[in-house]
């Protein structure tokens, strides 16, 4: 088996890149966290709060879309008794549901401050049903990625 010099060239480019993206991200965010005064976990799991538009709508793509999700729309435009009909109706639901998940719940987490989707119920209900939620939510993704890797593999 050959090697492929180009691509082994253009892999190792795309990996520095990558590297010097985040070297440069990291010293970015250290110095917007000093000017604004805001705590580790605020600037590395929500950006210091000040995630534009186009970010954000990437990143809530790049959370939805994958592996499984790609399969399952491949599979139902495929079967004959589904088409492409029900897979525009699927991409659609989810679409319309992230929108309007977004223009009702994310002003009010924001001014609570909340840093993930656990904080309301913990507020509300303690952290008894919060950890049970967790667990659940937990064991679920385990499974799905144990499922998703297993149809992929098929």
């Amino acid at each position: 088996m050959a090697v492929n010099i180009p691509g082994v060239i253009l892999m190792l480019l795309f990996y520095l890149l990558v590297l010097g993206t985040g070297i440069w991200a990291s010293f970015k965010s250290k110095r917007e966290q000093k000017k604004s005064g805001a705590n580790e976990m605020e600037m590395t799991l929500l950006g210091n709060r000040s995630i534009n538009w186009v970010v954000g709508i990437f990143t809530m793509t790049a959370t939805w879309v994958g592996g499984g999700f790609i399969v399952g729309t491949a599979e139902m435009v495929y079967t004959p008794s589904m088409g492409l009909t029900w897979a525009v109706t699927m991409l659609t639901a989810y679409s319309l549901s992230f929108i309007l998940c977004g223009l009702v719940f994310a002003k009010p987490l924001r001014e609570m401050k909340c840093v993930t989707m656990m904080d309301p119920f913990h507020i509300k209900y303690g952290q008894v049903l919060t950890a049970g939620l967790s667990l659940a939510s937990i064991y679920l993704d385990v499974m799905c990625v144990t499922v998703i890797l297993i149809c992929l593999g098929k």
